[in-house]
């Protein structure tokens, strides 16, 4: 990691570290920036008894949290730095008193000004996965805990972030023929279905309504696999696709019993099994927290195979960025 990037983490760490109280922790963002910060949120939750929460930031807004003051942290993320919604919500947050911190790949962007701690990422594909949006978060997300709370796990966690990028190459080689022939054989489907849970469930929420509906103009909706028997396994049938993530770790039970009864009726099952990846370089108590990354990266190239074989760039918007709304 760039040391840019380290310096502005720490910058922001050593003013939650300098918190004498902290009440709440909200991550706030929208659409794939928000998906992005569920594993945080997650992980939060897992590891310290301070409460976490993640909020779309129009809501966030609107919704107006009672708890969310001057003992409050709130990390935003845009990755343009011009989401009017996120810039609005750390206005907010700041006004409230809130130590506030924001990610972004634009520097001097209104988000970036309206923040108190920001911190830029790269972006591209020349740029070492240990830079992009995801390991900044996940550098970002086990300092503030080991800050909070000291351990050596967190310590690992922040170590593991160098060896992202070989592991993330390695679950896209490992997946690639399964891409591949997805990308080929359904890429008409009108209508396909991701499943995931705990910290993979963003994962699968970001591929349903960024990569499939906002950048191919697919159908799709994410289903946590715990909600699954709660109604819409009633949709699953032979000709029906479904691409589920089975994490590890706490919650892979949930993966697994609706992978276990989707595959006996679904003939259209693309199964990503974050046990099956080789994440040589992430220590193993933290392991559970990185696998979304690695099947973020397989859903992603599964994303550019649909784009190639649709002749549907990814890049394609019919309202996006091209009216107002």
């Amino acid at each position: 990691m760039r040391q840019e990037h380290i310096d502005q983490i720490n910058t922001a760490v050593a003013a939650v570290a300098a918190k004498e109280v902290i009440n709440h922790f909200y991550f706030v963002a929208c659409g794939g920036s928000q998906a992005f910060m569920m594993p945080a949120q997650y992980t939060f939750d897992r590891e310290i008894s301070i409460p976490a929460s993640i909020y779309s930031s129009n809501e966030f807004v609107h919704r107006a949290p009672k708890a969310l003051g001057p003992d409050s942290v709130v990390i935003t993320c845009s990755h343009s730095g011009n989401t009017p919604e996120t810039v609005k919500a750390t206005e907010v947050a700041r006004e409230k008193g809130a130590l506030t911190i924001a990610l972004s790949h634009l520097e001097d962007s209104p988000l970036w000004n309206a923040a108190e701690y920001p911190i830029h990422y790269d972006w591209g594909k020349e740029a070492d996965a240990s830079d992009l949006n995801k390991a900044v978060l996940y550098y970002l997300m086990f300092s503030i805990l080991n800050a909070v709370s000291p351990c050596e796990k967190y310590e690992k966690g922040i170590a593991s972030v160098a060896n992202l990028n070989d592991a993330i190459e390695k679950a896209k080689t490992q997946y690639a023929d399964t891409v591949k022939e997805w990308g080929s054989k359904y890429k008409r489907e009108q209508m396909i279905y991701t499943m995931g849970s705990g910290a993979c469930y963003g994962e699968a929420y970001s591929f349903a309504i960024c990569l499939l509906m906002e950048m191919q103009w697919i159908h799709s909706h994410a289903i946590h696999s715990g909600e699954y028997f709660h109604g819409p396994f009633e949709v699953t049938d032979f000709d029906v696709p479904f691409i589920i993530i089975e994490g590890i770790g706490a919650t892979r039970p949930l993966d697994e019993r609706a992978y276990n009864f989707c595959q006996k009726y679904s003939d259209k099952i693309m199964l990503v099994d974050a046990d099956t990846f080789d994440m040589t370089g992430i220590d193993e108590e933290v392991r559970e927290y990185f696998a979304p990354l690695l099947a973020g990266a397989v859903l992603r190239s599964l994303a550019d195979a649909f784009a190639y074989e649709r002749g549907h760039d990814l890049s394609v918007r019919r309202y996006m960025w091209r009216m107002e709304y």
